[in-house]
């Protein structure tokens, strides 16, 4: 069964008063059907560039090149804005960071949900108006016929979240692309959407690409793992490859600085990663990561890397295997 999304060699590169942003370098992804895949990194490493450009809602000054787009094959690398605008919330749909910025602030919740379909399906208003009380029933807001009167301002954020959660799922997508749809919520709510979220993947069987800084939260929803830095991916696989075996320095010092409670632990110190991310403004060569990474050599500063091993476990470093041990091939 081929790969419900591909992506092969994503370039976006932006103007700026230095220069050119090299903002993603080349990365390619895949996502299989019914599959979470999580892509994690430090905010400005070219995730949210990334799912915009799944989307196709970067920017015009942006300037977008790709080897290779399929979408439940179909090619989208060439294809005119008009089909890309068919697609997006029917078949792929986006769950954004901040819901309050995201959804329209002068309209009511019902109008923002109901447009979705009728614009898409040809639904009526009285189909549109009852698939959305069911949607706001299955993402777990009470008196949904209520909320459908309100507007986004008079609910919270947790379920101004729910409500970007129930759009997205108003006509079956195939794909969802949540980037960072946690972050801005206390822990409590986080970990009730992350388990609506593997709820509803799990009922309807859509794609989910999760786009998180936080790998602790990453951890807990994908099947696969794909670590960003400085617009690159670095190390990819399965999640149990990537966590339990992480043969990256940066992965390593992710997991590394994620806190771990333990009785008697009381006083110290967090983990950390010194340094700063490089610009990208430029041509930029070798490892992003030496002038951070405690393994770096001056080979490390030379010629570009490409990623080696396979779709379970792959890594730009080139010290893994003499740090880490060879992985099998094949």
């Amino acid at each position: 069964m081929t790969a419900l999304l591909e992506i092969d060699g994503l370039e976006v590169s932006i103007p700026v008063a230095q220069g050119i942003l090299r903002a993603v370098r080349g990365i390619s992804l895949t996502v299989d059907r019914g599959e979470t895949l999580g892509v994690v990194g430090e905010s400005g490493c070219g995730k949210s560039l990334t799912a915009l450009a799944i989307m196709g809602l970067l920017p015009p000054r942006a300037n977008v090149v790709m080897r290779r787009f399929t979408f439940d094959g179909e090619d989208l690398a060439n294809v005119s804005e008009a089909r890309l605008s068919e697609l997006r919330g029917d078949r792929m749909a986006m769950i954004f960071q901040e819901p309050m910025t995201a959804l329209n602030p002068t309209l009511t919740i019902g109008l923002q949900l109901t447009e979705v379909l009728q614009r898409h399906r040809n639904a009526s208003a009285k189909e549109a108006r009852a698939r959305a009380l069911d949607l706001l029933s299955r993402v777990g807001i009470s008196e949904p016929a209520a909320r459908l009167a309100q507007y986004p301002h008079q609910l919270s954020g947790g379920l101004r979240q729910r409500v970007m959660i129930a759009m997205a799922l108003m006509c079956g997508p195939k794909l969802i692309v949540a980037d960072e749809p946690t972050t801005a919520l206390d822990v409590t709510i986080q970990a009730q959407i992350l388990n609506l979220l593997r709820e509803l993947k799990a009922e309807t069987g859509t794609s989910l690409v999760f786009i998180s800084h936080d790998l602790g939260v990453v951890s807990r929803i994908a099947d696969r793992i794909v670590v960003m830095y400085a617009g690159e991916v670095v190390e990819t696989g399965t999640r149990a490859n990537v966590l339990g075996n992480p043969r990256h320095p940066y992965t390593r010092a992710l997991l590394e600085c994620l806190p771990r409670p333990r009785s008697g632990d009381r006083g110290g110190h967090l983990g950390a990663i010194p340094g700063l991310v490089p610009s990208l403004v430029g041509p930029v060569a070798g490892c992003a990561f030496r002038t951070r990474c405690t393994f770096a050599t001056p080979e490390c500063a030379v010629a570009n890397l490409n990623l080696v091993g396979t779709k379970a476990h792959a890594t730009l470093c080139r010290r893994a295997d003499e740090l880490w041990g060879a992985l099998p091939r094949g």
